[in-house]
């Protein structure tokens, strides 16, 4: 074994950072004979430096970040801060002063990850980022590696815990969206905003990673399709129950039948209770793949949280100083197939509809016809009368699969109906 030690500097030291600062002193033994040399934290640049950290030497606390990623004698740099800048500086920099980089920033990697692994591969340094994804589950690396030889189909998964949380106790304990909300802030889950979680955007920069690398091409977080899961109402899961369904806040990354383009989007949707996905309670995260070769797969796990995200960044962290006692890197950006990006409209797939209309003969007849005049194919209807002496009745319609910009437009024709009152939600179906 090597007896000089790497030197690891930390930019942000939170919930994720202390956690590896935590691990890298208690597991260090374990980690150096994993790695073949010690392993050495030589700096931690954070906001507040009079905040008292716990295992971490006073004299390694530092404001200036910048002046920390380009001593020059700094092997790795592991960056736990998020947002798009500093951060995006601070590694470019890194990488031109000699340290390699694990990254914890979904936000970055999504709209920026070509130019990073541009910086990377210039300087001959390692861009790995196994927790930007899924917390502790190991899903970049075996994309990435395990299944290099495969092709992938399909990716698609629950990969936000604070909106799985919510739409769980909605499902099980028939609680309106307001209601689960404030129950996962109280428990640490729902941040004070949380709109980055409820609204998609999370879950969005991460099915932007997944689709690059399982398709080999570029996809920026501009690509991404996103609807959040605000409007999920408890009416939705009563509907769903009668499907045999549940709903969840899906990633859906997809390459299209003839091979020539590739999609990604994010949006609540029903599935089938038989669907391993539907089973995935509380805040983890799970991923289902579809490969040529390989067939399906799940990845399950805690998708969140300083302990479990820390986990997959010392993976990455081993992974990385190894390469750099061998003198070698890393996978890096794989985008040879340049495959374009289909709009949301091109996806097929299916709707379910509830609409409130007119109690009267011929409705029924009407709604078919718009159907038929934008191409989409009806599965099921269901018509109920309502009780509440207004003469109007519920219709849930379920199609067939159809292009969305079909089904779209069918619901736009729909509202123009005299005798359609409204539309009291639209639901995609998936997982069948």
């Amino acid at each position: 074994m090597r007896t000089r030690p790497l030197k690891v500097a930390l930019l942000g030291c939170g919930v994720v950072g202390s956690e590896v600062a935590r691990i890298m002193t208690t597991h260090a033994d374990d980690l150096a004979a994993r790695i073949g040399a010690p392993v050495e934290l030589a700096g931690v640049a954070v906001r507040r430096p009079d905040k008292v950290r716990e295992g971490i030497a006073p004299e390694l606390i530092t404001t200036d970040a910048t002046a920390l990623v380009k001593r020059g004698d700094i092997d790795v740099i592991v960056e736990v801060i998020g947002g798009v800048e500093p951060a995006r500086t601070l590694i470019t920099t890194a990488f031109e002063h000699g340290a390699s980089v694990v990254s914890a920033n979904k936000a970055l990697l999504a709209q920026d990850g070509a130019s990073l692994y541009a910086a990377a591969e210039e300087h001959g340094q390692d861009l790995y980022y196994e927790a930007a994804v899924a917390g502790a589950i190991p899903l970049i690396r075996p994309l990435r590696e395990s299944l290099a030889g495969d092709k992938i189909n399909r990716v698609m998964g629950i990969v936000n815990g604070t909106t799985n949380f919510i739409l769980d106790k909605m499902d099980s304990s028939g609680a309106g969206y307001s209601e689960a909300l404030d129950e996962a802030t109280a428990l640490g889950y729902a941040e004070a905003d949380p709109t980055a979680d409820v609204e998609g955007f999370d879950a969005a920069a991460k099915a932007a990673i997944l689709a690059g690398i399982a398709f080999h091409t570029r996809v920026r977080l501009d690509d991404v399709y996103r609807e959040g899961m605000t409007e999920v109402t408890a009416a939705d899961f009563a509907s769903a129950k009668r499907m045999g369904c549940t709903i969840k806040l899906l990633a859906i990354c997809e390459r299209a039948a003839d091979g020539g383009s590739v999609t990604a989007r994010v949006h609540p949707a029903m599935i089938p209770l038989s669907h391993p996905l539907a089973s995935v309670r509380e805040a983890y995260n799970a991923v289902f793949v579809e490969a040529d070769a390989a067939g399906q797969l799940m990845f399950y796990g805690p998708g969140a949280g300083g302990a479990p995200t820390a986990s997959a960044v010392l993976g990455d962290l081993v992974a990385v100083c190894r390469n750099k006692l061998d003198g070698t890197t890393g996978p890096g950006e794989s985008a040879y197939t340049q495959l374009p990006v289909s709009s949301m409209g091109e996806v097929v797939t299916r709707y379910h509809i509830s609409l409130d209309v007119a109690d009267k003969p011929g409705v029924l007849a009407q709604v078919a016809t718009v159907f038929a005049e934008h191409g989409v194919s009806i599965d099921t209807v269901r018509q109920q009368g309502r009780q509440d002496g207004f003469g109007e009745a519920s219709l849930v319609v379920v199609t067939h699969r159809a292009p969305d910009a079909a089904l779209s437009g069918t619901v736009e024709a729909l509202r123009k109906l005299d005798t359609v009152r409204g539309v009291a939600s639209i639901m995609r179906v998936e997982g069948e």
